[in-house]
């Protein structure tokens, strides 16, 4: 940002504050005005992306206490905004030796100060480098690396410089946007059910990151904000946590729906019954298997799932027909009764057909 920025630019008019308003105000009002025009707001708009930088700009001079006494300093000597001119008649009707005459005792009727620009003044001063370096405090150059030198834009031939790249002179660097930056986080089965709150050490930082319910293996959660800083007052970057979700011994996930294997009786199987389920947050439901029921036949419990956003899903429980290891001479006798008293029934009926096809 060249000299001549600054005195054409209204910062303060760019931000909305007074000219007196403190670093609190202003950081406020930047904020404010860097969420509504920041491009991953308005993409693909031009002007936002303009009116964006130009807040930056402002931001970035009167956050800084150096830079915001130089810009009041400059426009002040300038009447608040004007254009220095070479001689009479400039763009506000007033010279650059009429500006600078009127600080040093001059003006209408007083002594008449020139400045010039080749080594000497006219009446045997310094130069204008060694003028305007001394009302900053510095010899030659500004502070924070500004140069008053010839040959360009700044009336009679000499410039404001801001420094590229860093340097805190006039103007600075442009606002950049922190780095994102990524960590990765184990939960239990059930904390991914539910949400928890994990502490984590990201960057040489403690912090807390609260995690969702419903989140699942692999999901990556970002969180605003929590990266690194950004430059000149500019949003600071996201913190992207990747989730690991441990395997759990009964349940499985798919989607939001849950599932389980459930252990039954052939008598249960067979007969119908009314048995207990267990849930994952320690409570249980009564299931209702029904008679006839084969192993392998899916029933489905419904609102017993993952809940996730406005969303719940169901529980998909899957019968598995146990059958005993070890059986007494008792329980031996009323296995075989039963099988001699289904007769011919044989449950592999046509099963060889079905295979050749």
């Amino acid at each position: 940002m060249s000299g001549q920025d600054w005195l054409e630019k209204d910062f303060y008019k760019t931000l909305g504050v007074d000219k007196d308003a403190d670093q609190d105000a202003i950081k406020k009002a930047y904020r404010k005005l860097a969420r509504k025009w920041h491009p991953d707001q308005n993409p693909g708009d031009a002007k936002a992306e303009e009116r964006f930088k130009e807040i930056g700009e402002a931001y970035a001079v009167l956050s800084d206490a150096e830079q915001r006494k130089q810009y009041d300093a400059l426009r002040a000597m300038a009447g608040g905004g004007a254009r220095f001119s070479a001689g009479p008649g400039g763009s506000n009707g007033a010279g650059f030796e009429d500006v600078f005459s009127s600080m040093f005792g001059g003006g209408n009727g007083g002594t008449r100060v020139r400045y010039s620009t080749n080594g000497g003044s006219a009446n045997g001063g310094g130069d204008f480098d060694d003028i305007l370096s001394n009302l900053f405090g510095g010899g030659g150059a500004a502070p924070g690396g500004a140069s008053f030198g010839r040959g360009s834009r700044f009336g009679a031939g000499a410039s404001f410089g801001g420094t590229s790249g860093g340097g805190s002179g006039f103007g600075g660097g442009s606002p950049q946007r922190g780095a994102d930056l990524r960590a990765s986080t184990s939960l239990s089965f059930r904390q991914a059910l539910e949400g928890t709150t994990v502490r984590m050490s990201v960057d040489g930082k403690s912090m807390t990151v609260r995690i969702p319910e419903g989140v699942r293996d692999g999901q990556k959660i970002r969180l605003r904000g929590k990266g690194r800083p950004g430059q000149l007052g500019a949003p600071a970057g996201d913190l992207v946590v990747t989730i690991k979700v441990e395997p759990h011994p009964v349940y499985s996930r798919s989607g939001d729906d849950l599932r389980m294997h459930l252990p039954v009786t052939y008598a249960e199987a067979a007969l119908g019954a009314k048995v207990s389920v267990p849930l994952p947050d320690g409570k249980s439901i009564s299931l209702k298997v029904p008679a006839g029921t084969a192993s392998g036949t899916v029933l489905r419990v419904r609102r017993r799932g993952v809940h996730h956003g406005k969303r719940t899903g169901d529980l998909l429980v899957e019968i598995q027909v146990a059958v005993p290891k070890d059986m007494d001479a008792d329980q031996r006798r009323a296995v075989e009764a039963l099988a001699a008293s289904q007769g011919d029934w044989d449950p592999r009926a046509g099963l060889a057909d079905r295979a050749r096809v």
